[in-house]
């Protein structure tokens, strides 16, 4: 029954691209590569071509699809080592006719970008940058995040904590400006579920964790204080693989380490996911990563507009794109759609262990007079954003 149903369904979308207008999509991506300051911990390696990956494997599943409707989806990238360089390129290739970009590129290439993008036809999209300031204070009305916020993650966590009755927690974070950001976002979070942080502490030990953790661990989380739970705050992951099964008390670990808040991970394989996990490994030879993902759904969302309108004119998809309409299916378990005052995408975020999925938020009980994904971040009257 299934061959039959498939064959008339080619038989369909081949009678269908018949009356079709055929329409080609160029899409960049433009990639700075970050300097990363040398870490305690080398256990944690990311690949070199996260991001585009997944926006490669993007584009073929959209030619899949939009073969039969005569839609054609083309990728083309750059890397660049200095900020200019890529402000550049992208200049010279809007001049030259190309007007949706997916950026992987941290903050201050964002808002210079954002600065530059105004009145003008362009769609834009960051895949890499999770930081809260571009969804609520920094608002980039010119650019889609595909990426989701440090506030939908640790509202994905504090949610579980909630849940699982873990409302006494000792905070640990880095030194960097990453670390106090992550720290700060789950503050936020903790004060809006009503967790109790007893204890906040700063790590600032250079040693070398491979050969001291079972002492220096132990001490440095012991309270006058009983907890329940430890988050660690530490983004270039420098200590925090270390935490888990050293802490004075033994207690689980969330944040960094232990139960990590994602939005994509090798594990999940629900929803037709082992199959995306599948043509990705034999694409890549490895796993995607989240910022693969964020790269996948980034292209996903100008296929999907581009399907819909049959049009490759990027004010038309832009609109699409952010109209109440829009419906992008991603291997969730629910429709993904961007929130109108942040451009925000909107999805659940799954809870990871090392080597197998936990939990998904939103958590079941956390109720939205809209929509229970918008209880993931800011909402609409918290942001200052307004990015119609």
């Amino acid at each position: 029954m299934s061959v039959i149903f498939f064959m008339l369904l080619s038989s369909f979308l081949t009678s269908f691209s018949a009356f079709s207008i055929p329409v080609s999509i160029d899409i960049t991506y433009l990639k700075l590569h970050k300097q990363h300051s040398p870490a305690l911990s080398n256990i944690i390696k990311i690949a070199s071509d996260s991001g585009y990956q997944g926006a490669r494997l993007a584009i073929e599943d959209s030619n899949t699809t939009g073969k039969f409707l005569q839609q054609h989806f083309a990728l083309t990238s750059f890397e660049f080592a200095k900020q200019q360089d890529l402000l550049a390129r992208l200049k010279v290739e809007f001049s030259s006719g190309k007007t949706i970009f997916i950026l992987d590129a941290p903050l201050p290439v964002l808002n210079e970008i954002n600065l530059w993008a105004q009145n003008k036809n362009i769609l834009l999209f960051n895949i890499s940058e999770f930081s809260n300031n571009l969804r609520n204070n920094q608002c980039l009305n010119t650019i889609l995040h595909t990426a989701p916020s440090h506030a939908m993650k640790s509202d994905a966590l504090a949610q579980w904590l909630l849940y699982r009755r873990l409302n006494k927690v000792l905070l640990i974070r880095g030194e960097q400006p990453a670390d106090i950001a992550l720290a700060e976002s789950f503050k936020r979070s903790a004060k809006r579920y009503g967790l109790k942080i007893i204890s906040e502490k700063t790590w600032n030990f250079n040693t070398d964790l491979r050969r001291s953790a079972q002492q220096e661990i132990p001490l440095f989380t012991q309270t006058s204080k009983e907890y329940n739970v430890v988050y660690v705050a530490d983004q270039t992951k420098d200590f925090a693989e270390y935490i888990p099964f050293n802490t004075y008390l033994p207690r689980p670990v969330v944040g960094s380490a232990g139960l990590e808040a994602l939005s994509w991970h090798k594990v999940i394989e629900q929803w037709g996911a082992a199959q995306l996990q599948t043509r990705f490994n034999k694409l890549t030879n490895r796993h995607m990563n989240e910022i693969d993902f964020n790269g996948y759904l980034a292209v996903r969302s100008v296929a999907q507009a581009v399907h819909k309108t049959n049009s490759a004119v990027v004010k038309e998809l832009t609109a699409y794109i952010k109209s109440d309409d829009f419906k992008l299916a991603a291997y969730k378990g629910r429709k993904l759609s961007f929130r109108s005052w942040n451009g925000q995408l909107r999805m659940p975020i799954a809870l990871i262990q090392p080597h197998g999925l936990v939990s998904q938020s939103p958590q079941a009980g956390i109720l939205h007079p809209i929509t229970e994904l918008d209880t993931l971040g800011f909402d609409q009257q918290e942001s200052h954003c307004n990015a119609n």
